[in-house]
């Protein structure tokens, strides 16, 4: 039999907790990991004694670029901050520690680079401990034979993706849920650091596997991936969740942010089209009946959910392909007599620098002022000020540059009715005004595979870490 001393954080706290004798201790350090943990915040975390630690550390808000490149979006530095942070106050404490969605897309470069850091922060303190790890990424004849199938399903307004469209993709990834992450923690880990997961994942697995209710589980989870967001006012700081069979309540570990029940009902419209209902990978979550009852002017308890299983758990598909070399024209614009018509201008100049730079280019105008936010009737628009983001994509970074110099100068000087000076048309904020801006890729996934083979995609390894302490 094992001893309670050679257990992982994991086994310990399987073998050790007892649900409806002690409430479960949930500290959420996260919501993005690497762009700054609060320190003041994990370490009143970290003095409630939390059973377990997890960190939501990507998502697919940052747009396809980092899907696509295999790139991380927040900086190393404060990736390899945030990592020390958690790391040694997990194995101090000896709980158990859950990274999700490694390294902002969670395909496998962002999940290598994640775990060397990690790695790297061992080696620094000489830390021991056991590492597990779920690779997410998916095979690209698998989502074809999917797609031809029927089993593929858009999510949103999604144009369908021919064979060529998935072939294409750099990346491809799906976003592991409770089931998967259950195989994972299985094998004990005292550190476990998924690929693509979804955020309720992180927090929701092991209450279910200790056997707390998947309702409260899930909701609790929902709610805390975000960390301190559901408070007022709303900020980045951990959080702490307690879970009992019957509810769980919310407390931000900075003082100042107060989980309301206003505020953490209002939780429920975080990228959610309906608030009642949340769609998890191994079924629904219903909120309908949800309670929120203040307990103090910090802290509020929930109960209520309601959990519908699905026969057979679904899995989100994502995925990036290349689309070419970009450049960034930034521009103001004051005359209103120039505002009143950019469009034309845009599409004149367009069709002049044609003529001047042929090749196989695009231009996306983004016309802060006139819509680049949002859709604006005419009768919106600035008539005093707008800016100017003009994007060139190209099949090489010289021609998209070529493209915005060329593009500007005849911008610059086009002549329409009403113009006073011909000096120019155009404000630039810095030299020069055309800016490389990385390569442009594009979704071509963000679908819904039905009948996933999980246990064939998921893969999960360990792997014992062991450095020889500092002294």
């Amino acid at each position: 039999m094992t001893s309670m001393t050679s257990m992982s954080a994991t086994e310990h706290l399987l073998h050790s907790h007892r649900p409806g004798l002690e409430a479960l201790r949930v500290l959420s350090a996260s919501g993005q990991l690497g762009y700054g943990i609060p320190a003041e915040a994990l370490a009143r975390g970290m003095e409630r004694r939390p059973h377990f630690m997890g960190c939501d550390m990507g998502s697919i808000d940052p747009g396809p670029y980092y899907l696509g490149s295999g790139e991380m979006a927040a900086p190393a530095s404060m990736v390899h901050r945030d990592l020390t942070l958690v790391l040694l106050a997990a194995r101090q404490a000896h709980i158990p520690l859950i990274i999700g969605s490694a390294g902002t897309a969670g395909a496998q470069p962002h999940l290598d680079a994640t775990v060397a850091i990690v790695l790297e922060i061992a080696r620094a303190h000489g830390l021991s401990f056991r590492l597990c790890t779920v690779s997410s990424d998916v095979s690209d004849v698998l989502v074809v034979n999917a797609q031809q199938a029927g089993m593929l399903h858009p999510i949103g307004p999604m144009t369908e993706p021919t064979e060529a469209d998935i072939l294409s993709c750099t990346h491809i990834v799906g976003q592991c849920g409770t089931e998967t992450l259950r195989r994972a923690l299985a094998t004990g880990p005292d550190v476990l650091i998924a690929g693509r997961a979804c955020d309720t994942a992180i927090f929701a697995t092991l209450p279910e596997m200790l056997g707390y209710p998947s309702a409260l589980a899930l909701h609790m989870a929902k709610i805390i991936e975000c960390t301190s967001l559901c408070c007022r006012p709303g900020g980045r700081d951990a959080m702490l969740a307690e879970l009992t069979m019957d509810n769980f309540s919310l407390e931000s570990m900075n003082p100042d942010l107060h989980a309301t029940p206003a505020s953490v009902a209002a939780h429920a419209l975080y990228e959610q089209s309906d608030p009642f209902e949340v769609q998890e990978p191994s079924g629904t979550l219903y909120l309908q009946e949800a309670c929120y009852t203040a307990l103090d002017a910090h802290r509020t308890q929930v109960s209520g959910a309601r959990f519908v299983p699905r026969d057979q758990p679904t899995l989100k598909i994502e995925g990036a392909a290349y689309v070419g070399a970009r450049a960034v024209l930034v521009a103001g614009v004051a005359d209103p007599f120039m505002i009143e018509q950019l469009p034309l201008a845009l599409h004149t100049v367009e069709r002049k620098v044609r003529q001047l730079v042929p090749g196989d280019w695009t231009l996306f105008p983004h016309v802060y002022g006139q819509g680049a936010v949002r859709t604006l009737a005419q009768a919106q628009h600035s008539r005093h000020e707008a800016g100017l983001v003009l994007e060139f994509i190209a099949p090489d970074a010289d021609l998209a540059r070529t493209v915005a110099s060329v593009f500007k100068q005849n911008l610059l000087h086009f002549s329409y009715p009403g113009r006073l000076c011909t000096a120019g048309n155009l404000a630039f904020a810095f030299t020069p005004s055309e800016l490389d801006a990385n390569a442009a890729y594009r979704f071509v996934l963000y679908h819904v595979m039905q009948a996933a083979p999980l246990e064939d995609i998921f893969t999960i390894e360990t792997q014992n870490v062991s450095f020889a302490p500092v002294h």
